[in-house]
């Protein structure tokens, strides 16, 4: 069975080659997104809304990122960036009176990373906390919609919930102080409390210069049928195995680790970003989030992202027609995965192709700079844009006030 599989492959291989080469000849290299999705894609914030930066003690933010300039290239990056971004927007105003939205630049997974460089949230509720607080005190707009009309970067594994595993992030919550305020986050899974409505969902950060500086000709063939480069296990945070993932990336080892359309390792060579463009499927699973920056990668480098994460929220699901360009998997399937991709047929696997080629798709998962239109940057305003105007009653009309003193006891003590 594996011999013909591995024949299948290579005739496969032969196909999308002689495929790619017509493509190119004919200068057919991508296709535009159809319907909502590519007018949504294509918008243009500038000149639908404007927004307040709110100025804040360095402490916040750029001092943070002094003390440890390795947050500027981690995948939570996205805080210090879209903070940079604004500050010299159009949509940017001087006068609060005139803003439709007010943004609180704080940067909570750059307050303390490990050795290793993932940040640990233990304290980014106290922090966020604190920088409500000095808004609240300082300027009155907070206090008028108890924050209804605010945003707040929180690109931490889950989110405001400000936790690394989700069992403690469900017991923690959202902070509550951000009951009202919109979140743009990259995490994102339908019916989970740290997803709360009205949330927009963002690519994780993704270095554009290093993806620039490792581009390959487009024409060089995917002699890859599956990659994957990444944990399998988490022996240091779930040593009994099982949580790490829901056991998914355990079931990609333990079933393909001998199949030679697998291409799969916990070895991460200098070559990883290479062999995405030389891939057709790139594996996608959830780690102890639902969303990683593969998703980034496998879409900047035409590779198949196969989604193998139960209810996930995909990053600006309005504008980017996942469906489309990716392969969902339920977690339950993950060892029927080379039935299930040697099933799709090459004429499906090229649509997908020149959809993964088209610009302006690998232009919106990225924040770059600088920024460019359509960018990740233009995406969350035109994200915030579509949430307007404003509703009197969303704003005004729901009698809420938030209580200061609700959550864990830990998050009260000062920052």
């Amino acid at each position: 069975m594996r011999n013909w599989r591995f024949f299948w492959f290579l005739y496969l291989a032969f196909i999308l080659r002689i495929e790619a080469l017509t493509f190119h000849r004919t200068e057919q290299h991508s296709e535009r997104i159809s319907g909502s999705a590519g007018d949504v894609l294509e918008d243009d914030p500038i000149g639908r809304l404007k927004v307040f930066v709110y100025e804040l003690p360095s402490k916040y933010n750029k001092k943070t990122v002094q003390r440890d300039p390795r947050c500027l290239n981690h995948m939570f990056a996205a805080e210090i960036y879209m903070h940079r971004f604004l500050l010299s927007s159009p949509v940017r105003t001087l006068n609060p009176e005139e803003a439709d939205w007010f943004y609180t630049p704080v940067y909570t997974t750059c307050e303390y990373l490990t050795p290793h460089g993932h940040p640990l949230p233990f304290s980014s509720p106290r922090m966020m906390r604190s920088a409500i607080q000095l808004i609240a005190s300082s300027w009155p707009y907070w206090n008028r919609t108890q924050g209804a009309d605010h945003f707040f970067i929180v690109p931490h594994d889950f989110g405001a919930c400000f936790h690394f595993q989700e069992e403690k992030a469900i017991k923690r919550g959202i902070l509550p102080l951000l009951q009202r305020a919109t979140l743009v986050q990259t995490f994102g899974q339908r019916n989970h409390v740290c997803l709360k409505d009205g949330s927009i969902t963002i690519p994780p950060y993704a270095p554009p210069h290093k993806i620039q500086s490792h581009l390959i000709p487009p024409d060089t063939p995917r002699s890859i049928f599956v990659y994957f480069r990444g944990l399998f296990y988490d022996d240091r945070n779930d040593p009994e195995g099982g949580y790490y993932a829901r056991g998914a990336r355990a079931a990609v080892w333990e079933n393909f680790k001998d199949n030679p359309l697998f291409d799969i390792s916990t070895d991460h060579p200098t070559t990883y970003y290479e062999d995405m463009q030389r891939a057709i499927f790139c594996l996608c699973p959830l780690g102890w989030a639902p969303w990683s920056p593969r998703l980034v990668e496998a879409v900047v480098f035409g590779c198949i992202p196969v989604i193998i994460a139960d209810d996930i929220v995909l990053p600006f699901a309005d504008a980017i027609p996942w469906e489309d360009i990716g392969l969902f998997v339920s977690e339950k399937d993950v060892p029927y995965l080379d039935n299930i991709l040697t099933s799709i047929q090459p004429q499906e696997i090229l649509r997908k192709q020149r959809l993964l080629a088209n610009p302006s798709m690998k232009q919106a998962m990225l924040f770059l700079q600088p920024a460019q239109p359509g960018d990740a940057f233009h995406q969350i305003l035109n994200g915030l844009a579509r949430k307007l105007p404003h509703h009197h009653k969303t704003i005004y009309g729901d009698n809420i006030v938030l209580n200061w003193t609700a959550g864990p006891v830990g998050d009260l003590k000062p920052w």
